[in-house]
């Protein structure tokens, strides 16, 4: 079933129009067999023709091998991918596909607050019904810019007052102190969201309290660093590589012909995470929480550096 670059072919079998701007698709295997296991928070890679490979998140039953659902938001100003969706996956039309990958795993909990942005409620929607099914305590606090535009209204509804949907052109803003203010020390908190909604609950937050925070960014958060020169090096041979200014550590390691897995290239699918044995990095990606980035245990090869002369890298 998987290609050599860890890919596999799925059929649409469903496509339903949730707002004027959101698809969701159903997937399944051309066979009708089961499909690989995954877990809230999880992705998938999808092949958007010329447009590369985007990031959607899965956000169906894990519990049905049979069938995926994700969710697609029509970007008119994006990069295609997304208009590659919406024009060509229609039911019968096959897509490339990669493994779930879960950089947003939810934590087990008694109690969860959880915030969505848009289309940020399609990770969240099968964390709910894995809280639910847990007898945790739980809230969602879904916004979006009008409540056409929002998403599985319908299918969250059921939930009743847990749930509460605050559209900005009824309610404004997220009132994000008084949701985190109200929520009980020991919560987990979940955010998926545009960026300003993301840098919104961090500084509501504080960084005392960044250890139960949990984010998933769409895009790359901005970082203001210096590109200073360094060198790599390959634990397993010795080999060290130059990574220049402006490079990435993946373009150095490619050019002497060392292949690494990546699929983003902007630090946000955690694709080319790789094990660093010594050496001080200066993360840049959009992934690892602000505690992983203080214990530098691992690197995204993609976006982030060096902040010492070396790098030793467990490949």
């Amino acid at each position: 079933m998987l290609s050599a670059d860890g890919t596999f072919p799925v059929i649409v079998v469903a496509r339903q129009q949730e707002t004027p701007e959101v698809v969701s698709l159903e997937l399944a295997l051309p066979d009708g067999g089961e499909l690989p296991t995954w877990t809230p928070g999880a992705h998938i890679d999808i092949a958007v023709g010329a447009a590369g490979v985007r990031q959607y998140s899965l956000c169906g039953d894990p519990q049905d091998r049979r069938r995926w659902r994700v969710a697609v938001l029509l970007e008119r100003d994006g990069r295609g991918g997304s208009r590659y969706l919406h024009q060509e996956a229609a039911p019968g039309n096959t897509l490339t596909v990669s493994l779930p990958r879960n950089n947003f795993e939810l934590e087990p909990s008694a109690d969860y607050v959880f915030v969505a942005g848009g289309i940020g409620i399609t990770p969240i929607l099968p964390m709910i019904a894995a809280a639910e099914a847990a007898g945790a305590t739980w809230t969602l606090h879904y916004g979006g810019r009008t409540r056409p535009s929002m998403a599985y209204l319908d299918e969250i509804s059921e939930y009743g007052s847990r749930v509460r949907v605050l559209p900005q052109d009824e309610c404004g803003l997220l009132p994000l102190d008084d949701i985190l203010a109200g929520s009980d020390p020991s919560a987990q908190v979940y955010c998926c969201g545009p960026e300003p909604l993301l840098a919104a609950v961090e500084t509501a937050l504080g960084h005392a309290d960044w250890q139960r925070l949990h984010l998933e960014r769409f895009r790359p958060r901005t970082v203001v660093a210096s590109d200073r020169d360094f060198t790599v090096k390959i634990a397993s041979t010795g080999a060290t590589i130059r990574v220049g200014e402006g490079q990435s550590i993946v373009d150095a390691l490619e050019d002497v012909g060392i292949t690494v897995e990546t699929s983003c290239r902007e630090g946000t699918c955690a694709s080319c995470e790789t094990p660093v044995i010594e050496g001080e990095v200066c993360h840049r990606d959009s992934v690892l929480s602000v505690s992983e980035h203080e214990q530098s245990v691992s690197i995204m090869l993609c976006v982030s550096r060096a902040r010492s002369d070396l790098l030793v890298l467990d490949l």
